[in-house]
């Protein structure tokens, strides 16, 4: 007898909770291990993303029927607990008592045969109740934000203190759910037309994104890389806002161009393409072994002109003179919480060290700015700290760069009042990643 779906998310989840894995990684190798089919893939992954983004109000509902304190339960018991009141709460197709049997019956294949009776119980409470239960929100908005979406209190409060609540709540409600997958066309290789309809003949739905030709949604896809578009290298995956960060920094073909933090070589890739594969690209990061995933991926796509170098972008000091650089700096990846819905639990974002990291990332790599050239500095987080104003300090500085003013694509606005050199896209304006770019120019 084969594994079940649930015990496979399951052994995701505790991949995820107790091994502190990536979630997109985990559930991408389960899912090939145990070769399941298309039909229990989209129950795992709707099971297991699920239970991700819900933990805080899982728990907090949990609280409600259990009468042992839910941090003190067995990490594997409380996953099981949690997995079968999402069933409950959220997947209208499984029946009550279906998800109270079945997490019976994950007690009892992973060694909790001791616990069975307190799932049932609390589970079989839980679906009695047949509603959610939330804090008062007169109490303590953060709070009732925080269990109502997810989402930890301290982000809860950075976010309604720099965007206010109206935009805080936009986020909020865009975090859960798969967000849409978009590729870059490789326009070295075939046309967005001619990819389009090629994708199609594999079952693929896919069609140009709001801001570029450029950029596919991809539908349909299961695994990318079976895909015989993928093997041929006519696109790469990439989001919406990355591309967008890449066409803004305007390389041409000819132009030597530093990309700073390189793996796993997105930009590098999108860089190159716009360059028609002339010029010079060096795509830096500071593990080694992270620079093969650009090497192999600019030979999938047929591109020759990426060099790789093993360097730590804050303190390097022998970069090559460049027309362009791309300083796409780590940051506490704020913007990207639907993507990688753990992140939102880190005890440790690192949101008192990243801005000086990032800062002298982007002191550093402008020494080897052209005087003429420009230099994108951009994060995936939503945080002004990591964003703006670093960029401002930078200005302050020094004063042989000078802000460099963003033309914003036809399709798009700002959503907050911002300097002109600035652009902030957030998680609810089209389906793209939470995102912060700046331009500058050396005088």
């Amino acid at each position: 007898m084969g594994i079940s779906a649930r015990q496979i998310a399951f052994q995701a989840l505790v991949s995820v909770d107790l091994e502190r894995s990536y979630s997109n990684i985990v559930l991408d190798n389960i899912l090939s291990d145990f070769d399941v089919e298309q039909r229990n893939r989209a129950f795992i992954s709707a099971l297991f993303y699920g239970v991700l983004e819900r933990k805080l109000l899982l728990d907090y509902n949990l609280s409600q029927y259990s009468d042992k304190p839910i941090n003190k339960l067995d990490p594997a018991l409380l996953i099981i607990l949690r997995m079968g009141l999402y069933q409950i709460l959220f997947m209208n197709s499984v029946p009550d008592s279906a998800a109270v049997n079945e997490s019976v019956k994950l007690c009892k294949a992973n060694r909790l045969n001791n616990f069975t009776g307190f799932v049932n119980a609390v589970l079989r409470a839980a679906a009695r109740a047949g509603r959610i239960a939330l804090p008062e929100k007169k109490k303590g908005k953060n709070k009732y934000y925080s269990i109502k979406y997810s989402c930890p209190e301290p982000i809860i409060k950075l976010w309604r203190e720099c965007y206010g609540d109206e935009i805080t709540l936009e986020i909020l409600s865009a975090l859960n759910g798969r967000p849409p997958l978009s590729a870059r066309v490789n326009t070295l290789k075939t046309t967005p037309d001619k990819l389009i309809a090629l994708l199609n003949d594999e079952g693929v739905i896919s069609e140009c994104n709001r801001l570029s030709e450029e950029c596919i949604s991809l539908n349909s896809t299961g695994a990318v890389e079976d895909l015989e578009a993928y093997r041929q290298g006519l696109f790469h995956i990439q989001d919406e806002a990355s591309q967008l960060c890449c066409s803004l920094l305007q390389p041409e073909p000819g132009n030597t161009v530093i990309d700073a933090c390189a793996a796993p070589g997105g930009k590098s890739f999108t860089i190159a393409e716009l360059m028609k594969n002339k010029g010079r690209i060096i795509s830096c990061d500071l593990y080694e072994h992270r620079l093969s995933l650009v090497s192999s991926g600019a030979a999938r796509l047929g591109i020759d002109i990426i060099e790789t170098l093993a360097a730590d972008a804050s303190s390097y000091g022998d970069f090559s003179e460049a027309d362009r650089i791309l300083c796409d700096v780590p940051c506490s990846g704020l913007g990207i919480i639907r993507r990688k819905p753990e992140l939102r639990y880190k005890k440790d974002l690192g949101l008192d060290v990243l801005p000086q990291l990032q800062y002298d990332i982007l002191c550093n790599c402008a020494k080897a700015l052209k005087r003429g050239g420009l230099l994108i500095y951009s994060t995936c987080t939503l945080n002004p700290s990591e964003n703006g104003e670093n960029v401002r300090r930078f200005l302050e500085e020094h004063d042989d760069f000078e802000p460099y003013t963003i033309v914003l694509p036809e399709k798009m606005t700002r959503k907050i009042t911002e300097p002109d050199n600035e652009l902030t896209l957030f998680p609810q304006d089209g389906g793209n990643d939470g995102f912060f770019i700046s331009i500058i120019k050396r005088k």
